[in-house]
């Protein structure tokens, strides 16, 4: 088993995801997995941390939105111009934004309790267009997305978005029947 990974993570709502989705997929292989929000930090910060973690040969996966970007070469040819230590075989960009993922793997039972449409893709789903999609029974879209979390189905994931299904074949990740209690 090796040491550590660190996922590095745009925001609040990508920490929640990955936070309660992928590093409890992750522990099997690693000891610890720290998940690092990075984009209040600046930028030669993240750089220099990059390079240490190269140096250590600390494994990580350094995760970013495709935002307007036309393609995920583009993106990542902006990742390599602010961060000249990133490696391009850890850099996974999230197609739409993670808001998509979240909505990706809402299951169908849950899609119907809360009166949602199926989208067969979310590979084109902005934070606006989630933010459409909340439920009037939700106070804020915090609470969705706790919500979603609790039932959410990597395998309805990997079907409704293809940045998802690439991260978790590239990753070789299994699909649990249920996700751990995130209390306990």
């Amino acid at each position: 088993m090796k040491n550590r990974l660190y996922i590095l993570v745009e925001g609040e709502d990508d920490v929640r995801f990955f936070g309660r989705v992928m590093k409890p997929l992750f522990t099997s292989r690693y000891d610890s997995v720290e998940l690092l929000p990075y984009a209040s930090i600046k930028r030669v910060k993240v750089n220099n941390f990059l390079k240490s973690l190269s140096q250590m040969k600390t494994d990580y996966i350094f995760v970013a939105d495709i935002d307007t970007e036309r393609s995920v070469r583009d993106k990542k040819q902006i990742l390599y111009h602010w961060y000249s230590n990133i490696s391009g075989s850890n850099i996974v960009i999230v197609i739409m934004e993670i808001e998509s993922w979240y909505y990706a793997g809402l299951p169908d039972d849950s899609l119907q309790r809360f009166g949602l449409p199926l989208m067969p893709s979310t590979d084109e789903m902005t934070k606006e267009d989630f933010n459409a999609l909340i439920p009037p029974a939700f106070d804020s879209r915090i609470d969705f997305m706790f919500e979603i979390l609790k039932s959410f189905s990597p395998s309805a994931a990997a079907r409704h978005n293809r940045s998802f299904k690439y991260f978790f074949d590239h990753y070789r990740l299994e699909d649990p029947a249920v996700f751990p209690d995130p209390r306990s």
